[in-house]
């Protein structure tokens, strides 16, 4: 495999921890493997009394690990309310992604799919893209939306956005490190034939990268590129 380093410094926005696992850990593990800066930001935050300071506490442990484990440089908690992005002023959630997208100045940007069925993924997805508008030389040179299971596909192709992937990029060496990186949110890990499976991620990485030849792959679509 040859490296990833067009890519530059990257940032992953995952509306939720373990999202950006799911989405895009074997890509992130490659790029931390070849020097690259990797930042994560989680958007939200679980919220009382659905969500108890134990279980975010809990949850942004395992997260601690899962990261180190693929090489993330650095995670950012914007602390918004999770299940309810949309009790959030679109002014503020567009200003404290734009600000993260100013703190961090990313070559490359992972977000989720605007068509993924849970409403904090598809407000992430528009906020992301308002915080990354090519205003100045300093907007990424690159955006790609990840696909997430159980959210990315279960919405209603057909009416809603399907997710279409033109981006393959092959983590045959690194399918195993993201898996291991999935089994820290012991919180998340369901039993098969659940979709957030260890069975199910591996087969979905097989699926992308027999679909390309290679024998295992992240998906993305490319949202935007600009070659300055």
């Amino acid at each position: 495999m040859g490296d990833l380093n067009y890519m530059g410094k990257v940032l992953v926005i995952a509306p939720h921890p373990d999202d950006e696992i799911l989405g895009c850990g074997g890509t992130m593990a490659r790029l931390a493997k070849s020097g690259a800066e990797v930042v994560v930001a989680i958007v939200t935050r679980g919220m009382a009394p659905q969500f108890s300071d134990e279980f975010v506490a809990n949850i942004r442990a395992e997260a601690k690990t899962s990261h180190a484990m693929v090489g993330v440089t650095e995670t950012v908690y914007l602390d918004l309310p999770a299940a309810a992005l949309e009790t959030v002023p679109a002014t503020k959630l567009n200003g404290t992604l734009a600000k993260l997208v100013q703190d961090v100045r990313p070559d490359t940007l992972f977000v989720p799919f605007v068509g993924d069925i849970h409403t904090d993924h598809q407000l992430t997805f528009l906020a992301a893209m308002v915080a990354a508008r090519p205003r100045d030389e300093h907007a990424p040179k690159r955006i790609y939306a990840y696909e997430t299971l159980s959210e990315t596909n279960w919405y209603a192709p057909g009416v809603t956005p399907a997710f279409v992937p033109n981006v393959f990029i092959d983590i045959t060496e690194t399918l195993e490190l993201k898996i291991d990186a999935f089994r820290c949110f012991e919180s998340q890990v369901k039993i098969f034939p659940d979709e957030r499976s260890i069975e199910a991620i591996r087969a979905l990485a097989t699926m992308r990268g027999a679909s390309m030849y290679l024998k295992a792959a992240e998906a993305f679509m490319l949202i935007r590129q600009i070659d300055r």
